[in-house]
């Protein structure tokens, strides 16, 4: 009878600590390649309607003053990643060939000895899975990076920017031609079980793979850790053929096409989770875009700039924060103006959201603004939020791409490696840029300056410096 005791206490025991995990909220990031500030129509956009995406943003919390840490795919990804300014990974472009990686001075994938939001969560006993584009290494012919799993993921599912289990598109233009395959090299890089979709539909791959995630989460009662990042929009653009045969068939019109089925796409996720209650009242959406629209297909308005750009268009992305059961009652359904953030607080609060220890030894670049990102407060960072530029996209002879960046309050400020070209906007007047103050503050230009200047000596350089000398090659 005493050993039936001790059995029934421990089973009870076990109960209670699986119910305290599962209580634990889930997460979801919605990381959405090359959408412009204004694509969403719950940010103005007018070309097409995104009712899911929409729907999310009446039933959350939208942010006007969110910021991605590079106006470029992978860095900006190693940053919401790690919580760390992606200069430190030597990640300052999108990652391509090994030979255009070194001469760009960049790693040739992100060190597993980052710290990893994921993989902390998996350790404190999150399911965590990734679908969608990687690109922080394993692609064109770098087959040696290692698998997503290596960075704490349970599971994955990725395209040609990454290795492991993946789906590789197949351009339809629906013209009576056989489609084309493209995957940049990476059917010939093996790592994983291949299979081949039409890129009308890949997103919708993702989100079967998320789906069945979930529900073996569901199963075993864990919460779970989920990363969504479609390469939709980014080119090449190939839409449903009912949505391509509404088109011009131009850039633009394309674009938008893809915009609408991704939004289809996504929704399903999305009712997934509204429509279980248990998961609507303990899971917490995020949606951003990973930068600015490549120039000639998304939009930005009235922003300045685009993809590759350190000016607004290029960086900053719509948030959006959906979660019933965790967001303040009283900011659901309303717009924050007031809280200046960025990817990188993004990582670090969602530590202090899940309960989670942050990784020993490692000082994050993000702050802990989990109340702003909840509704329960106005708060915004209180560091200023750096950037440098790709190395390999310094603008055009007749506008410049600046060098490096600062936003520090309303003020934002540009400046030179050289210390010339600096340019000065205050973003709560002139939030498209075309003011330059810089002669009108000169103690505002030197503080700034100063402080994008020290930031910027104490990372690793990039080929984008005149001071950056390749590294010497190996006999």
């Amino acid at each position: 009878m005493r050993n039936l005791f001790r059995v029934l206490l421990f089973l009870q025991l076990l109960t209670t600590l699986v119910h305290a995990e599962s209580s634990k909220p889930n997460i979801i990031t919605v990381f959405i390649d090359d959408m412009g500030w204004s694509d969403l129509s719950c940010y103005g956009g007018k070309v097409t309607q995104t009712k899911n995406i929409d729907r999310l943003a009446s039933e959350g919390l939208r942010f006007t003053n969110f910021y991605v840490n590079s106006p470029i795919c992978s860095p900006s990804r190693v940053a919401l990643t790690t919580g760390q300014f992606p200069q430190r990974w030597k990640i300052t472009s999108y990652l391509a060939r090994r030979k255009a990686n070194r001469e760009r001075g960049l790693a040739q994938w992100l060190d597993p000895a980052a710290p990893v939001l994921a993989r902390e969560l998996n350790l404190a006993g999150y399911a965590t899975g990734h679908f969608g584009k990687w690109h922080m290494g394993g692609q064109r012919d770098v087959g040696n990076a290692p698998l997503i799993t290596k960075y704490g993921f349970d599971r994955s599912l990725t395209n040609f920017e990454g290795l492991g289990p993946r789906v590789l598109p197949l351009k339809d233009a629906y013209d009576g031609k056989p489609p084309k395959k493209h995957d940049l090299g990476s059917a010939d890089l093996g790592q994983g079980p291949i299979y081949w979709e039409d890129r009308s539909v890949v997103t919708a791959a993702f989100v079967k793979e998320a789906l069945t995630f979930i529900d073996h989460a569901e199963a075993t009662g864990q919460p779970f850790f989920l990363n969504l990042w479609p390469d939709d929009v980014h080119s090449p653009f190939f839409p449903p053929e009912i949505l391509r045969d509404a088109t011009d068939e131009s850039k633009r019109a394309l674009y938008y096409a893809v915009l609408d089925a991704m939004d289809q796409q996504l929704g399903l996720l999305f009712a997934r989770v509204r429509n279980d209650k248990r998961l609507k009242n303990n899971t917490l959406i995020l949606i951003a875009s990973d930068n600015g629209p490549e120039e000639g297909a998304g939009l930005a308005e009235p922003l300045r700039g685009a993809k590759t750009w350190l000016y607004e268009g290029g960086v900053r992305s719509p948030l959006i924060v959906w979660g019933p059961g965790l967001v303040d009652p009283d900011a659901v359904g309303t717009t924050n103006t007031k809280s200046v953030l960025c990817a990188l607080d993004v990582n670090r609060s969602l530590y202090t959201v899940t309960g989670t220890k942050l990784p020993s030894g490692v000082t994050l670049d993000g702050e802990d603004l989990a109340d702003t990102l909840l509704g329960k407060s106005e708060a915004g960072r209180n560091a200023p939020i750096f950037w440098r530029r790709p190395p390999d996209r310094p603008g055009t002879k007749q506008e410049p791409n600046p060098d490096l960046a600062v936003r520090d309050g309303k003020w934002k400020l540009y400046v030179n490696y050289d210390g010339n070209g600096v340019q000065l906007y205050d973003l709560e007047t002139d939030v498209s840029e075309t003011q330059n103050r810089a002669d009108d503050y000169p103690e505002i230009v030197t503080r700034l300056k100063q402080a994008v200047t020290d930031w910027n000596r104490d990372l690793p350089a990039d080929a984008g410096d005149p001071e950056w000398k390749p590294p010497a090659k190996k006999n």
